[in-house]
């Protein structure tokens, strides 16, 4: 048999039951809706987070009193170590003979105000004058504050973009005197917008001196320590070892006993997200497969109640000269087609869902060309095994019994 003619034949027979077809579809469009949508979240996530959430760069590595917490025992256990301290700090930059600069900073929040403009619940951080160049941060204008400033505990500021446009929409930041936490600081730097990072904005922020952040906040809590490594990726773990080693030192610690600290790198951070992202993703894949199973066993009994009502015409076919892998190839191609419409419907609804959520929460998504055709390469899949048998049953049919059938 041609296999246009096979095409036309299994089109006619979906067309004459088109509501039952759609119907059918329905699991499979669920499935492979929420396989597209959740995969295509994803992968976006993974590709933000790379360059964006995760901002430290390789060759940096941050020393912090509770690190990456995966349980509440370790929460739990972090509380028990003691604070990191400007000590700390002093003693590891004039130590430490691997690394290529040393940083601290602190961080909490507060309002900041400028004339009647106030804006609430900005991210203060004080810092070492270094930090701003070991993060990269890149200024729109002005300039970050100086070794100088930082020591004599200089009440500047540098702002971030959204603090600058709240309270400066009209006006040069530069030289302008805000108040942060009653705090009156004059305005030397503003960063370069870097938008939101899953929904939360990374431009409301404002930087000072960490001394004067000490004297002026409160000297306690600890502090994060920040390490760039001397001769780039390749010493980071040389770099490590050394500061854990001068830390250790400097907190006593029993050789046996576990660091009172923990040391975050960006392989490290991006490890973690791997795991977190995997474990979704296998989710995702379980949720999927369970309603593409549903969908395959209601395309194999719809295509089992087809043969049925179908038998007298089938055993016309065979009658008339048709071969039993024509009438199998027929009722597979019926199946496949079914489940291939559900294959396109649900990536269009799981692409639309996907970037539905990138525009509306500003949540990253990536409907990429590989997660259609996976999406189609499973409908279609599902299609084909949920069809074999009763392909195999039409074709098992005996002409004269098919033609005798009610």
């Amino acid at each position: 048999m041609d296999p246009r003619e096979l095409l036309a034949e299994a089109l006619r027979a979906i067309r004459t039951h088109a509501l039952r077809s759609f119907l059918t579809l329905l699991g499979i469009i669920i499935g492979v809706a929420t396989l597209v949508g959740v995969v295509s979240v994803i992968s976006g996530l993974n590709a933000y987070v790379t360059d964006k959430v995760f901002a430290l760069s390789p060759d940096v590595m941050v020393l912090t009193k509770f690190g990456i917490i995966r349980s509440r025992d370790e929460f739990l256990a972090a509380l028990k170590r003691r604070d990191l301290t400007g000590d700390d700090y002093r003693r590891l930059r004039s130590t430490l003979t691997r690394a290529e600069g040393v940083a601290a900073t602190q961080t909490s929040t507060t309002a900041v105000r400028f004339r009647d403009h106030r804006l609430p619940d900005v991210v203060l951080h004080g810092s070492t004058a270094n930090y701003g160049r070991m993060m990269s941060l890149e200024l729109e204008s002005g300039r970050f504050y100086s070794e100088s400033e930082a020591h004599t505990a200089a009440p500047v500021a540098v702002i971030g973009w959204d603090v600058k446009d709240e309270l400066f929409p009209q006006l040069d930041a530069l030289g302008r005197t805000v108040l942060a936490g009653g705090l009156p600081l004059r305005v030397i730097g503003v960063i370069a917008k870097q938008g939101k990072t899953l929904g939360q904005s990374r431009d409301n922020e404002v930087y000072v001196p960490i001394d004067l952040y000490r004297k002026s906040f409160g000297s306690r809590g600890s502090i994060n320590l920040y390490i760039q490594a001397r001769g780039g990726v390749a010493g980071v773990e040389d770099a490590a070892d050394e500061a854990r080693a001068v830390l250790r030192a400097l907190r006593h610690t029993a050789f046996r006993a576990p660091d009172p600290f923990d040391v975050v790198t960006a392989e490290r951070l991006q490890e973690v997200w791997r795991q977190v992202s995997a474990a979704g993703f296998l989710l995702s894949i379980l949720i999927a497969s369970v309603s593409l199973g549903v969908g395959g066993i209601v395309i194999m009994n719809i295509m089992l109640v087809a043969v049925a009502e179908r038998t007298q015409e089938i055993g016309l076919r065979l009658a008339i000269g048709a071969r039993k892998r024509d009438i199998r190839r027929q009722f597979l191609l019926e199946a496949a087609l079914l489940s291939l419409a559900g294959g396109l419907v649900g990536v269009f609804l799981g692409a639309g869902v996907a970037m539905s959520v990138d525009r509306v929460l500003h949540f990253p998504s990536q409907p990429t060309p590989a997660i259609v055709l996976l999406g189609l390469a499973l409908s279609c899949a599902v299609g084909l095994s949920a069809g074999y048998w009763p392909a195999v049953s039409a074709s098992s049919l005996q002409a004269i019994d098919a033609l005798r059938a009610e």
